[in-house]
């Protein structure tokens, strides 16, 4: 029999992570490979480092630079995944993009770039891989939400209603697909210290109130992420579907 430690290998598995070249998704991909899995990195910048960083675990990885909103993207990224390993088994949607205006400035662009990215691309992308994992009679997508999936936030409009459309999405998602073995949920990430937020913590004031707010007193890091991501994508967490699990240092509780 299996001990609870083997439950969290991923010895075979296949991953797909997006948005890979730097903080949250870098350390996402790299805790997988960690856990036994070879890695698709991809990105719209340059991958190399994470790929680097994965090799030199043991595991395989292969790096794609590529928009995933742009046509095509999604099924040439789950194609990279089958013939470079044979397989795909987990898909982590993190790619995401933010832009800040007050709701009565913000721009009809700023909307569409923010909504292609953040839920079309994960939609199209959650397809193409679904289609090979129903194949397999298993899988695990795990898409990345937010606090703004739960809570309204402040100039932010696109960001909310992408993020938002997240949480709905694994929900369907862990209903249609669930009977056919596939889990689906998603990881919505508190406050963390990226260059999505680096507005916000240089802002004394903002800073401030964020910080007050968090029982555990800090911002979060990416590596705050890497045994969530382990864990929904490892037999461990078979049976959850459809939930959405905040990392947010206790923000959700006050």
């Amino acid at each position: 029999m299996n001990t609870i430690a083997d439950q969290f290998r991923l010895d075979g598995k296949v991953a797909l992570v997006t948005g890979a070249s730097q903080g949250l998704g870098q350390a996402m991909a790299i805790a997988l490979a960690e856990a036994g899995a070879d890695l698709v990195a991809a990105d719209l910048g340059d991958s190399h480092e994470t790929r680097d960083r994965i090799r030199k675990t043991g595991r395989g990885c292969e790096a794609v630079q590529a928009d995933v909103a742009a046509p095509g993207a999604p099924q040439l990224l789950v194609d990279t995944a089958m013939r470079a390993f044979g397989g795909l088994h987990i898909l982590v949607n993190n790619a995401g993009i933010i832009r800040r205006a007050p709701f009565l400035e913000f721009a009809q662009k700023d909307w569409d770039d923010v909504m292609n990215i953040n839920i079309r691309a994960v939609f199209l992308l959650s397809q193409a891989a679904a289609r090979v994992m129903v194949a397999d009679g298993r899988g695990k997508i795990i898409n990345i939400a937010s606090m703004l999936s739960f809570q309204g936030g402040i100039r932010v409009p696109s960001y909310t209603a992408s993020k938002s459309a997240v949480m709905g999405l694994t929900r369907l998602l862990a209903c249609e697909l669930g009977p056919q073995g596939i889990n689906t949920n998603a990881i919505a990430p508190g406050y963390m210290a990226t260059d999505n937020t680096k507005p916000l913590r240089e802002d004394p004031e903002r800073n401030r109130a964020i910080l007050e707010r968090i029982p555990m007193g800090r911002w979060g890091t990416p590596e705050d992420l890497r045994g969530i991501v382990v864990f929904l994508a490892s037999p461990a967490s078979d049976y959850i579907n459809g939930y959405t699990i905040a990392v947010d240092g206790g923000w959700l509780a006050r």
